[in-house]
């Protein structure tokens, strides 16, 4: 089957991870766009040729055709942020994507948006039923399906939306034609554990043999890496940045600025937490690159009208909508066990982070592995004396 190339366009680029995904299937990227100055100096050393523009809102044009990307901001549709919906400050800079498309002289050929889950629940959906009849205005057909990164083989739990459209093709058999299906509860059996440590008030963050998602971590820039249990060896760490971008389907050193900003490294978790999956951006970008079929519809299935809306849909510019009954694993690549994907020095929990982890765990009513409760103490006990 020929393959396809399009030249890509990234906006709210942040290091690439949608773009990095898009070049290793074949694509050019041609344009980014990023509010973030360090970020934008990782994007001029590792995407070198592309024009680089610094604030979507000063944005006169885009370019024509190809393939427009845009993870846009978060913080506004997080379960853990302020919620204040698709209108609020940060997350609202879609609408400024959207007018760009209003007046393009040549849309793009594909769309690709991204962001958090709770998207879809958040204010019974107003997000996203706003999202895509402003699409469906502008002549987009468009499909959404929620993806764990876990389906591509790396460690880390990260469950992203991924919205597709187009004005020229059919998103559904690119978007929805793969399924792997529910992948089977993984059992502890000895495997390292990923939790948040700055968590143990109303939950965990727990994952087995895999990390919780990667944060980007306070307005201030504090760093907040996960925690990993080891109970070969009873230790209590956290990974080390370069292990970061490896969980996020980096090379190690993606974001090394150190020679830009002294201060970088806070940054450079700011940096990856923020980053899209390289592997998940990856897959659809090859899945991109192939001509398919239109797809042929099914029978209907109704969204909602005053409540969230499920984890994958597809609508059309003039004519039908339907939920679409498809996993979060569009596929399954081999897995690497936590334990042994972590390449760099780990370092120790710190006596104090731990110690407020353990009294907030033990006060609370939730259930944890017995062994986790004597690891960690010994561990408090250790980095105490």
């Amino acid at each position: 089957m020929p393959r396809i190339s399009y030249g890509v366009t990234g906006l709210f680029a942040g290091v690439g991870g949608l773009e990095e995904g898009f070049r290793r299937a074949g694509h050019e990227t041609e344009m980014l766009c990023e509010y973030d100055e360090v970020a934008r100096h990782v994007l001029s050393q590792r995407f070198k040729g592309a024009i680089i523009k610094h604030d979507v809102r000063r944005l006169k044009s885009l370019p024509g055709g190809g393939i427009l990307t845009a993870g846009f901001p978060c913080q506004d549709l997080s379960q853990a942020g302020q919620r204040r919906g698709i209108e609020g400050p940060n997350s609202g800079l879609i609408g400024k994507v959207l007018a760009l498309l209003r007046k393009a002289d040549v849309p793009p050929a594909w769309l690709l948006l991204e962001n958090v889950p709770f998207m879809l629940k958040l204010d019974k959906g107003h997000g996203i039923r706003w999202l895509t009849k402003q699409l469906e205005e502008i002549g987009f057909s468009w499909a959404y399906r929620t993806i764990d990164a876990l389906a591509f083989g790396l460690p880390q739990r990260r469950r992203r939306v991924l919205l597709l459209a187009s004005m020229q093709h059919d998103p559904r058999p690119v978007l929805l034609g793969e399924d792997y299906g529910s992948e089977k509860k993984v059992e502890r059996e000895g495997h390292a554990c990923g939790f948040y440590w700055t968590e143990g008030n109303t939950g965990l963050g727990w994952a087995i043999d895999a990390i919780p998602p990667l944060k980007s971590g306070s307005a201030l820039h504090i760093p907040s890496p996960p925690a990993i249990w080891l109970p070969e060896t009873h230790a209590i760490v956290t990974p080390a940045i370069e292990d970061a971008e490896r969980l996020q389907g980096f090379p190690a050193g993606w974001t090394n600025v150190d020679g830009y900003d002294s201060k970088a490294r806070r940054r450079r978790w700011r940096m990856v937490g923020n980053a899209v999956s390289v592997k998940m951006s990856e897959w659809i970008a090859h899945r991109l690159a192939i001509s398919y079929p239109v797809h042929e519809a099914g029978a209907l299935a109704p969204l909602p009208e005053e409540e969230g809306w499920p984890s994958a849909a597809w609508g059309q510019a003039k004519g039908a909508r339907s939920r679409v009954n498809v996993s979060e694993w569009p596929v399954k690549q081999p897995r690497q066990h936590l334990a042994s994907f972590l390449e760099y020095p780990t370092a120790q929990l710190s006596s104090k982070a731990a110690g407020g982890f353990l009294r907030r765990l033990t006060a609370s009513s939730l259930r944890y592995d017995p062994a986790f409760r004597v690891d960690l103490e010994r561990h408090v006990a250790l980095q105490s004396s």
